[in-house]
């Protein structure tokens, strides 16, 4: 592994890292599409799938500048985010909105972890006046804060609204069973009463 000797190296190696960062998202937001049921959710992810394609293209431009070979070097904190984001997606759910809810979750940790990654490589781009490169990873944060806001949009206007609603009735609907339960117990406790009583007599 080469060293980090300079703050241009520590720039690139960031860059390689969101190159990887990027990479394995072109596969997984496709998943999380696919898995999606609200229309606004699955159109949302589609379109920032596409801008994700263009990050990728825009990271190959930033590498051209900084004269160095478009490289990715692997982003363990992405893959953990990813994972965990599959993992949570596959679990079993008695409805559809808890689980758009939970890809919302997913989704906007990696939002979150890169726009985290876009800003620190900004900063250092811009100490080293690389002005060329801070000008494309800022196109590419300024639609990571988009898309962040876009789901969050979604899952309140929508996706958490319904899942807590459906969560409300499931428990209405419990509670109204052992109420009729109860009432249906009491009578009959009572009718019981009523017959021991006429028998004494």
């Amino acid at each position: 592994m080469a060293s980090i000797d300079s703050m241009n190296a520590l720039l690139v190696d960031e860059l390689r890292d969101i190159y990887d960062a990027e990479k394995r998202l072109t596969k997984a937001i496709p998943k999380l599409a696919k898995k999606a049921t609200n229309d606004e959710l699955r159109s949302a992810l589609q379109e920032h799938l596409e801008e994700t394609e263009q990050q990728v293209q825009r990271l190959e431009q930033a590498f051209e500048h900084l004269g160095e070979r478009a490289k990715a070097k692997p982003c363990a904190g992405m893959r953990g985010i990813i994972e965990e984001g599959e993992e949570h997606v596959g679990e079993d759910f008695d409805d559809d909105d808890l689980r758009d809810a939970v890809i919302i979750g997913s989704a906007q940790r990696v939002e979150h972890y890169e726009i985290a990654a876009y800003g620190t490589a900004i900063a250092h781009a811009r100490l080293l006046e690389h002005e060329d490169v801070v000008e494309l990873l800022e196109e590419t944060l300024n639609e990571e804060k988009a898309a962040d806001q876009k789901l969050t949009e979604i899952a309140e206007s929508v996706v958490n609204l319904e899942a807590a609603q459906d969560g409300e009735e499931e428990e209405e609907q419990e509670t109204g069973t052992r109420r009729r339960f109860s009432s249906a117990s009491t009578r009959a406790t009572a009718a019981a009463q009523g017959r021991r009583k006429s028998a004494r007599r």
